[in-house]
């Protein structure tokens, strides 16, 4: 039976139209603000100086922060902190994709902290200490892919040890106090990245779908109603990046595949996640690249586990036929739909095609332990149905290959 607390404090302004609002919402909250970009494409767009004029009508002082890396890194962060300490800014505003509202989240909250910044962050036999407190966070995404607007998560790359770490911090109070999402600030994002994005919010959701306890017929048809969603708005964000419709219902997507909803009382685990975080902090692989390649192939892996819950999943999304067929062989066949989905779309389905390299027998188990440096369980294994053992994760990366 399922027992849980639900809890999102963030204020959802929603709708093409909705930056207009951010003067007046960060009037509320301070009147200096450290604005948080990426490296530059917020300001080719001219997202930047239509941001600048709204909070400058509404009296609010902008700090601007940029530079921050697809997968932010620790360095980075605390860059932001200085800055934000030295002009006193009283908040910060996050404009740019999730790794921008990400590294926003924690320059927040590590203005505030008093201890070791590396200390919120998860990390494998250890107890983290997130953070309690944070300076109001306000998220505008340009990018429908992470739902990081929504939610009490920041995954950074630790970079201040030999080999870089990419691990979250969870807390309730980085939850952006206010997210304002308007999708036509995603109309200039290229193919791409859109079709990245949308590997992304199918990965959310069926983390938990699959990585989650039984018994949970509402999020299921949650789960299965945002990926046939993706499934039917994705291929026109990709063709046409202008059409607001699309963009629309995935950002909408996006945001409902983290923000709590689906996964609540799941107790999910993120076990592709997980070995994703390795490649993109080793070789600073687009995540949604990254996870293109390994969702299918630890589904492959997976469905000799579950296969009814694979097999429902092919039947209810992909409309695989199960009619005197083997579990097992259904869900198969749902597996390489979604494959060849995200092939039609643009994405990577293949190692080979992330830009790694020569790829060895040695470097998927130097992945598979590193892994397990960051995450695992008392018995040393990967958390999620199954557990995965080193040898597992080699074989889940093999099946990538």
């Amino acid at each position: 039976m399922m027992k849980f607390e639900y809890y999102n404090p963030t204020r959802l302004i929603f709708g093409v139209g909705s930056l207009e609002k951010l003067g007046e919402v960060a009037s509320k909250y301070g009147k200096k603000a450290l604005l948080v970009i990426g490296r530059g494409s917020v300001k080719k767009a001219g997202i930047f100086d239509r941001a600048l004029e709204v909070l400058k009508k509404a009296g609010v002082e902008v700090v601007e922060f940029s530079g921050v890396e697809s997968n932010p890194r620790l360095s980075t962060v605390l860059r932001g902190v200085k800055v934000l300490k030295e002009n006193k800014c009283d908040m910060v505003i996050g404009l740019g994709g999730g790794s921008v509202i990400d590294a926003s989240k924690a320059i927040a909250a590590i203005a505030l902290y008093e201890g070791n910044p590396r200390d919120m962050f998860i990390i494998a036999g250890r107890t983290p200490k997130p953070p309690e407190k944070a300076l109001p966070i306000i998220a505008v995404p340009t990018l429908a892919a992470t739902g990081s607007e929504m939610n009490g998560t920041a995954v950074i790359t630790l970079d201040d040890g030999e080999i870089p770490i990419k691990t979250p911090m969870k807390s309730g109070a980085i939850y952006p106090t206010v997210a304002i999402v308007d999708p036509e600030l995603t109309v200039t994002v290229p193919k791409n990245y859109t079709a990245y994005g949308i590997a992304d919010i199918i990965a959310h959701v069926t983390e938990s779908y699959f990585n989650g306890v039984g018994g949970t017929p509402i999020q299921d048809r949650f789960a299965e109603g945002v990926v046939i969603t993706v499934l039917e708005y994705g291929p026109r964000a990709v063709e046409n990046g202008r059409d607001l419709e699309a963009r629309t219902q995935i950002h909408w997507a996006s945001i409902v595949a983290l923000n709590g909803w689906v996964n609540v009382g799941t107790y999910a685990q993120f076990p592709v996640h997980a070995i994703e975080h390795t490649l993109s902090a080793l070789y600073d692989v687009p995540h949604g690249a990254g996870l293109a390649v390994l969702n299918p192939a630890w589904m492959k892996f997976a469905a000799r586990y579950n296969p009814q819950k694979f097999a429902q999943f092919a039947q209810r999304v992909f409309g695989v036929s199960s009619e005197g067929r083997d579990p097992l062989e259904v869900a198969l066949e749902g597996i390489n739909r979604f494959e060849e989905f995200l092939r039609s779309i643009g994405c990577p389905t293949r190692l080979s095609e992330l830009g790694i390299g020569e790829i060895t027998e040695e470097m998927l188990y130097d992945w598979a332990e590193k892994t397990l440096e960051v995450r695992r369980d008392n018995q040393g294994r990967l958390p999620g149905i199954p557990p995965l053992s080193k040898e597992d994760i080699v074989e889940v990366l093999r099946l990538a290959l």
